[in-house]
């Protein structure tokens, strides 16, 4: 009888002594020595990739790490990654130290003889930099793509002009541009248009890039080498939709039937799925997921993001308008871009001890389900 056949505790009865609070840093740096602590007390070895060319606010390096918990040789794996959206790293990385620190979890994938691939800090400048873009002002999850069959986005250029302010605070007549939008158009439109995802403007919101950025090819190069197994699970921290500290399971792979109802018989029913209009999420493209099916094609693969609310749309669609906002005006004041920068890690970071608590216990418990479908391929 192998590990992962051998009677399993119910998930329920897995307790934790974590103090999740304390797991979550206050910066980059912070989160990441957090984290490197974390992994190193666990006895694992880390593996950095450095960006280059590039720091953070402060000089310091800025680094995707990668740590992976439980047997090397085993069939299955687990990945768990963090800031694909920069800023809410602050989140991602939070919920992977408390699951490094707990001796319960880790006896638990120890017992499912299942290895857990941690990649903290994906984009680490836009964590850093309390951005949700890459160091080319590239939307990560928008960059796994055929960059040679780009289609334009039309619906995004008609926005363009006025969801981009010329100023901060936004002129009236650009905020009455978007008024009439939204009057005629509707709140769905409007978070279609945006988050879809473009490769016409570069200086604009979502831009999927025209190339691999950095962090893709990053991700790759650890999913060929530490992901390529019999069964492959995804979990992709993310925050920014739904309401405050509930987890939504959105379904992180093609509109494929049968991948869904993996992802569903690991996670639970209540999955939601951009292809039947069930996620608070618009129909995306060229998301991470990709990267799984290309480097990992033999695998059984299900994947979700695990997607916190933090703030009402509307505040969080302001937050990115100003953020952008700052990039384009160095000449900012240093009063602006602390404002700025605030509103920004606001909107996709609740910085209370209950948000964090319950953001950290959703992880736990969707981490711990993936590994009881990882172990047994969904059977049990």
């Amino acid at each position: 009888m192998t590990q992962a056949d051998a009677p399993a505790p119910p998930l329920s009865s897995i307790w934790s002594d974590v103090d999740p609070v304390a797991a979550f840093g206050c910066d980059y740096a912070d989160a990441r020595a957090r984290f490197l602590a974390a992994a190193r007390a666990r006895g694992l070895d880390v593996e950095t990739h450095v960006l280059p060319g590039h720091r953070g606010p402060a000089g310091e390096e800025l680094a995707a790490d990668v740590a992976v918990l439980g047997p090397a040789t085993s069939p299955a794996a687990l990945v768990l990654t963090s800031a694909t959206h920069g800023v809410e790293g602050f989140c991602g990385s939070g919920c992977q130290v408390a699951l490094l620190r707990d001796d319960a979890f880790a006896a638990y994938v120890e017992r499912r003889g299942v290895a857990v691939v941690f990649v903290h800090a994906i984009n680490p400048w836009g964590f850093a930099h309390v951005a949700r873009t890459t160091e080319d002002n590239v939307d990560l999850n928008r960059n796994f793509r055929d960059f040679a069959a780009v289609r334009r986005n039309e619906a995004y250029l008609e926005i363009h002009d006025f969801i981009l302010p010329a100023s901060w605070p936004p002129p009236p007549e650009q905020e009455a541009r978007l008024a009439a939008y939204l009057g005629e158009r509707g709140a769905g439109a409007l978070q279609a248009a945006l988050t879809t995802g473009q490769s016409d403007r570069p200086d604009g919101l979502f831009y999927a890039g025209r190339k691999a950025t950095w962090s893709q090819q990053v991700i790759r190069d650890v999913l060929r080498r530490h992901a390529r197994r019999e069964r492959l699970g995804w979990i992709d921290f993310h925050t920014g939709l739904g309401p405050s500290g509930h987890a939504e399971k959105i379904f992180a792979g093609p509109d494929d039937a049968a991948m869904l109802a993996r992802a569903r018989a690991w996670w639970g029913c209540d999955v939601t799925s951009i292809y039947d209009g069930s996620s608070t999420s618009a129909q995306v493209t060229g998301m991470l997921f990709n990267a799984a099916l290309g480097e990992c094609p033999d695998s059984a693969y299900a994947g979700i993001a695990l997607e916190y609310g933090t703030l009402p749309m509307p505040e969080v669609t302001q937050a990115l308008r100003a953020r952008h906002w700052l990039a384009a005006h160095p000449e900012a004041t240093a009063r602006q871009r602390a404002a700025v920068l605030k509103l920004t890690r606001d909107a996709f970071f609740v910085d209370t001890p209950a948000w964090k608590a319950m953001v950290a216990g959703q992880a736990r418990a969707a981490a711990l389900q993936a590994l009881a479908g990882l172990a047994t391929g969904g059977t049990s």
